[in-house]
């Protein structure tokens, strides 16, 4: 399995520091894959170019932004400290900006560009003619079995 996106959680251990696990959270293949419509068109979501919307999808909260004539979705959450990051903006590099601490996100792989080590979940997306998808992955039992 091709994994495309690793991120870090962090565990409190009985205070004496943090433990850095890496958790594969990427969506390898598109059999792995339902995808979701999330809006009719880029008009319904979107005013301008660098604008950031939530969307629920199948219960699940995200925020898209539309970077460089692309719609690219990500976590609804900062996973730093929960900002909303729909309430961030879009720098000019095209990397998505927490409003709280000013973290930056390359909104392509989820990968923490201001040197912090966080990954933010991210998400693939599909304009099609008949609307907005979003790609998630596949429910799975206990342990992705």
């Amino acid at each position: 399995m091709k994994i495309l996106n690793v991120y870090y959680i962090h565990y409190l251990v009985n205070g004496l520091g943090l433990l850095d696990l890496r958790v594969p959270c990427g969506m390898a293949g598109s059999d792995n894959i339902r995808w979701v419509k999330v809006a009719e068109s880029r008009a319904e979501l979107f005013n301008r170019e660098g604008d950031l919307k939530d969307v629920e999808a199948e219960g699940k909260d995200m925020c898209l932004a539309w970077v460089k004539g692309v719609i690219r979705a990500c976590a609804y959450q900062c996973p730093h400290a929960g900002a909303r990051m729909s309430d961030g903006y879009v720098d000019a590099q095209g990397h998505i900006v927490c409003p709280l601490h000013r973290y930056r996100f390359n909104l392509e792989n989820g990968r923490n560009v201001s040197g912090e080590g966080y990954f933010l979940k991210t998400f693939p997306v599909e304009e099609r003619d008949d609307g907005i998808y979003v790609g998630l992955p596949e429910k799975k039992g206990l342990f992705g079995i």
